[in-house]
């Protein structure tokens, strides 16, 4: 269909104003059915590989654990750290199958603190101090 050409010799000889025009009409609907959009796969798909970069670099994973340590502390108790990778934070549990308590410092070598909990040391050193909500603060040793 696309190949048949439409003259205005087409038009019939003694038609009608309107005639054309609906002629004029049919020939511009066969025109634009005849065009090929043209898609650049290449380009979509590097928009695709745009915004997956844009969204992958706003992932911050979470710090890994460097170092696990049970500590006994002056009181007898035995307490459990895990320490993270980021040197501002760490997770303490009182009892080793406990839900962890993260605890995290505003700058690494500060206080870690959270929910009226307070850690000073790090995974290197041999010696912690703990204070727990409602207790006083008690040195523990590895």
């Amino acid at each position: 269909m696309c190949n048949r050409r439409l003259t205005l010799h087409d038009a019939p000889a003694k038609g009608s104003v309107m005639k054309t025009m609906l002629l004029l009409a049919a020939a511009s609907a066969t025109l634009m059915a005849c065009q090929k959009e043209i898609i650049d796969v290449g380009a979509e798909k590097n928009q695709v590989a745009a915004a997956n970069a844009a969204n992958s670099a706003k992932v911050v994973l979470p710090p890994s654990i460097t170092a696990t340590k049970t500590y006994r502390c002056k009181d007898s108790s035995v307490i459990h750290v895990d320490w993270l990778s980021d040197k501002q934070s760490a997770n303490f549990r009182a009892d080793k199958t406990a839900t962890p308590t993260q605890l995290k410092a505003a700058v690494a070598g500060e206080a870690m603190i959270a929910e009226g909990y307070s850690l000073t040391g790090e995974a290197t050193s041999a010696t912690i101090t703990i204070t727990r909500p409602g207790k006083d603060a008690q040195s523990c040793k590895a």
